[in-house]
């Protein structure tokens, strides 16, 4: 596989965690060193594990897997999202606390669900008989580095907008997680 193609792809699975490390860095305050370490880390180790499992399952588990990927991918955005924009709803005052979605059960959905597309590309790289390892690793470290572009420039975005953010984050993701959903069944 040429590398320029392998760097399309890399760049084409981590455009939904630029969107959602967007939304994180807009709404997290203040915006540690830890936190943008602690996503782009998990946005990037499950981009890279997802195109392996689904490597090593390979066609036989690809009918299976490939008729559910895109309603839990939708189902976990708009869990997510939903939550958001009801949380950002409820606060009364500026000052309340966002919960942090670089932290606990939040970033392990957001992970599955911004990752689930690398899925199916480690299937289809099984097909086509690649080897998975550097194309796991580019996959891995381009994701990590749009992570941490996106909360930085999200941390810019809120600062600007303040709470409304969180709303329009919420939207984003249910955005994207109806978008994964629409292209599936069409």
């Amino acid at each position: 596989m040429e590398l320029l193609t392998l760097f399309g792809i890399a760049v084409a699975l981590a455009v939904d965690a630029f969107a959602v490390a967007l939304t994180a860095g807009a709404v997290l305050n203040p915006l540690a060193e830890r936190r943008w370490f602690r996503l782009g880390l998990h946005f990037g180790l499950f981009q890279a594990l997802m195109p392996i499992a689904g490597w090593f399952a390979g066609r036989s588990v690809q009918h299976w897997i490939s008729a559910y990927d895109h309603w839990i991918a939708f189902g976990l955005l708009g869990f997510v999202g939903g939550k958001m924009i009801l949380e950002a709803l409820r606060r009364e005052d500026d000052q309340a606390l966002v919960r942090d979605p670089t932290r606990g059960a939040t970033l392990v959905m957001l992970s599955v669900a911004t990752s689930i597309d690398a899925l199916a590309v480690g299937f289809s790289l099984a097909l086509l008989g690649v080897s998975i390892w550097l194309p796991a690793l580019v996959i891995g470290l381009v994701a990590a580095v749009f992570t941490v572009a996106g909360m930085l420039l999200g941390r810019k975005i809120g600062a600007l907008w303040g709470q409304r953010v969180e709303v329009a984050g919420g939207v984003v993701l249910c955005v994207i997680g109806s978008k994964i959903l629409f292209e599936h069944l069409s």
